[in-house]
């Protein structure tokens, strides 16, 4: 529910909006019709925004279309640094409730990079190293990440693991399967492909067009998480990724 109306700023978020999802430029009545408003309401919003720069018109036809500017400004810090200062808070008060660290994984140039952690208070945790790069295929948060690809971006990926070329023809039919249930699963609970004596909690984190951008991991020493419950543990996650989502532009799953 909207507290406050703002008529001016929803008609030029409506115009920009409208004019990104356009593959050609537009007149004043076709952007009118398509955000649903009368020519004359928004020739004052055109205008505004075509002399900061947002817009501009198309020498030839007159029409209207998006410069540079947005993606300009998008591009002033990186998307791990915006996930980064998004998501620490979050992370950082999961760690204080459940007494265990937790990290953000993040898929680049083919491998899974740790980007921020926040580390338990408890005298005894486990810890990963900030910066960190794992194999996609040998970790859980990666597993999540390629579960969640399409189909041709999945096999562009494995093609060029190194490690997934190394399994056999069985191997690959097995995690080929796991790919299809992980895509199924908000938060999926196993043990650690890489350290014994490890479970990994592993839920994805989702940017503004609904695609898996990062996967939030709780990894405990197995002995020690005996003294919490699972679905406690998955319950505070799932609230946590909520959270994280919400803070960078997406959609509450209260709301979905």
């Amino acid at each position: 529910m909207t507290t406050y109306n703002s008529p001016a700023l929803d008609k030029g978020l409506d115009i920009l909006e409208f004019l990104s999802a356009q593959s050609v430029p537009q007149s004043q009545a076709e952007i009118g019709t398509g955000i649903q408003r009368k020519p004359n309401e928004i020739y004052r919003m055109l205008v505004c925004l075509e002399e900061r720069g947002y817009i501009n018109k198309e020498p030839i036809s007159g029409k209207y279309q998006l410069t540079l500017r947005l993606f300009q400004l998008s591009h002033h810090h990186s998307s791990i640094d915006y996930l980064v200062k998004a998501s620490m808070p979050y992370l950082e008060q999961l760690s204080q409730t459940i007494n265990q660290s937790c990290h953000l994984s993040f898929f680049y140039q083919n491998k899974l990079l740790i980007i921020c952690q926040a580390k338990s208070m408890t005298p005894i945790s486990l810890s990963v190293e900030v910066g960190g790069v794992f194999p996609i295929t040998q970790t859980n948060s990666g597993k999540i990440i390629l579960a969640n690809k399409s189909v041709s971006e999945r096999k562009q990926i494995l093609k060029a693991s190194d490690d997934y070329q190394e399994l056999s023809k069985t191997e690959k039919a097995e995690l080929d399967k796991e790919f299809l249930e992980l895509k199924k699963l908000k938060c999926f609970v196993q043990k650690s492909t890489l350290t014994e004596g490890v479970t990994d909690f592993a839920a994805p984190v989702y940017d503004i067009n609904n695609e898996v951008m990062a996967v939030l991991v709780v990894s405990g020493l197995t002995s020690q998480l005996k003294n919490v419950s699972q679905e406690d543990i998955i319950k505070e996650i799932l609230h946590t990724v909520d959270a994280i989502n919400v803070s960078i532009g997406g959609v509450s799953s209260d709301k979905n």
